[in-house]
């Protein structure tokens, strides 16, 4: 099993998730409950984990998620 990203941004590990899962990769949320126990405030990114071979594809998958992510945000400079 290897780690594919550590976050605070639930909304963004969750439409990660989802888009993993709809490419049938089995994914594994680690630390969320670590999170919620300690009051909600995000301090504690949660790990997102993903099978040794589906590692590569799940890299592919991330790096459009977050292009996605990047080019629906609002330029604050």
């Amino acid at each position: 099993m290897k780690e594919l990203i550590r976050s605070n941004d639930v909304v963004f590990l969750s439409y990660l998730e989802s888009q993993l899962k709809q490419a049938e990769i089995e994914v594994f949320i680690l630390d969320s409950h670590t999170s919620i126990m300690e009051g909600s405030l995000g301090f504690l990114p949660q790990r997102v984990m993903v099978d040794d071979e589906d590692y590569h594809r799940a890299v592919r998958i991330l790096d459009e998620v977050k292009a996605q992510d990047q080019a629906g945000r609002p330029d604050t400079s």
